[in-house]
């Protein structure tokens, strides 16, 4: 990390551009709070359905952040073809969470693991061979599959915005202190000055963290709980290959695709203000997959791409790589000592929530801005608007039970995921529909 004279804090607006580190820390950290109690929830989740015990567990998390840090790196940089070269934040899914669960209770841990890793081998191979694909992603389809993606977060933020899956969701406390992380992150907004108006996740979660100490809503004392080192253990379980895991989780990793895909064509559009290409969606999806492999062998769930920073790009338009893989150097850090990783785990989902209710808005308007790209054709019109009202009307809480006369694998796939069913029927819909539809819409 050699900081030269060149180095300019206006150049976190640059993909390459050198910023002095000191400025560069603080937007990193920022990425990294924004998604860093998202990376944890879905392997607690999924190691507490397995039944492993409260230690075990402990270790896991810890692997996952050290996990989230590397892949993070190579996306940014790229090891080869791994890797898009761009400020895409890694961290372990929500995506996998139903399946694996699923996984965990019938067939074992071990087969959770087994699983991944062919399912991640098999997501490897997609983004190599992306170039012999990637036309069918056409530009009407990312866009639908971005909104899609916008949308789907909407419940996320409400969720973490009343406290998290905890028994006093929605309680006052939790409320106040998502309002008060809000106020201060559109506050800032208002009335900060050039690049420092950026930086309004990042105030907007240290006020909330302070007001949350304050309400005795923080346990300080986990903070040094765990030692002052552990290094990764490598194989903490031994995979075991069951082909109807494999099978099943294989199929998830396809929609896990799809929403790379969704996200760093997300990122481009509105953090470069270009298209993507074919190279930067190859190495994303080759890297999604890889390291998703790399984790199963510590034991952790799938890695992808975190739809929370693509979301923070948009808002801030600080693409910069130097900057993100400061914060990824962080979250190694945190992976690698106990202390560092249990502060950023102390920070109280409402605090989060109050800060990326916003951000998930912002990647909905990125869709919405490249459908508009796109063109408002009655052939694209007619694919967002299917796709979008099928997807999000089919997946409703209320309108579940549409999927009933479906196996259990389709219903666990497609039931309660809008982007997958968004993605499906877009990609349908965009190789069966003419090409010679009406140009534009008539005026009416």
């Amino acid at each position: 990390m050699n900081i030269t004279k060149d180095s300019n804090v206006n150049n976190i607006y640059k993909l390459d551009g050198k910023v002095p580190l000191l400025k560069a820390i603080p937007f990193g950290i920022q990425h990294i709070l924004a998604m860093f109690v998202a990376n944890l929830t879905p392997i607690t989740i999924i190691a507490t359905s397995a039944g492993l015990p409260q230690e075990e567990i402990a270790v896991l998390l810890q692997n996952a952040m050290f996990v989230a840090g590397i892949a993070t790196l190579i996306q940014i940089y790229s090891i080869g073809k791994v890797g898009a070269k761009l400020p895409i934040v890694m961290g372990v899914s929500f995506t996998f969470v139903t399946v694996l669960c699923t996984v965990a209770v019938n067939y074992g841990y071990p087969s959770v693991i087994g699983a991944v890793i062919c399912g991640g081998i098999l997501e490897g191979i997609m983004g190599i061979l992306a170039k012999y694909w990637r036309k069918i992603i056409a530009p009407v389809v990312a866009a639908s599959v971005v909104t899609s993606i916008g949308f789907s977060l909407f419940s996320v933020g409400a969720r973490s915005f009343g406290g998290g899956y905890t028994e006093d969701f929605g309680s006052i406390p939790n409320l106040l202190l998502g309002t008060i992380t809000l106020v201060v992150c559109i506050g800032w907004n208002i009335f900060a000055k050039g690049y420092l108006k950026q930086l309004s996740v990042l105030v907007g979660l240290i006020v909330g963290y302070v007001v949350a100490v304050c309400m005795g809503r923080v346990d300080l004392s986990v903070i040094m709980s765990g030692g002052m080192v552990s290094l990764p253990k490598v194989l903490p379980y031994m995979p075991q290959f069951n082909l109807g895991a494999i099978f099943s989780v294989a199929i998830i990793f396809m929609v896990s695709a799809a929403e790379t895909i969704g996200d760093t064509t997300a990122m481009v559009s509105g953090g470069l203000k270009r298209e993507i290409t074919s190279e930067e969606i190859s190495g994303s999806l080759t890297c999604d997959g890889f390291a998703s492999a790399f984790s199963a062998l510590l034991g952790c769930p799938p890695v992808t791409s975190f739809s929370q920073n693509v979301g923070l790009i948009a808002m801030t338009k600080v693409v910069n790589r130097f900057t993100i893989a400061t914060g990824a150097v962080f979250m190694i850090l945190a992976g690698l000592l106990p202390p560092v990783g249990n502060f950023f785990a102390s920070l109280p989902e409402s605090v989060l929530g109050g800060c990326t209710i916003m951000m998930f808005g912002t990647i909905m308007v990125s869709g919405i801005e490249m459908i508009a790209k796109a063109g408002f054709t009655q052939r694209n019109v007619t694919i967002v608007a299917l796709s979008l009202a099928v997807g999000i009307g089919f997946t409703s809480a209320s309108e579940i039970g549409l999927w009933n006369v479906f196996p259990p694998i389709i219903q666990s796939v497609f039931s309660a995921n809008v982007v997958a069913v968004v993605f499906v029927v877009s990609i349908v819909l965009n190789l069966v529909l003419p090409k010679n539809m009406e140009i534009e819409r008539e005026d009416v």
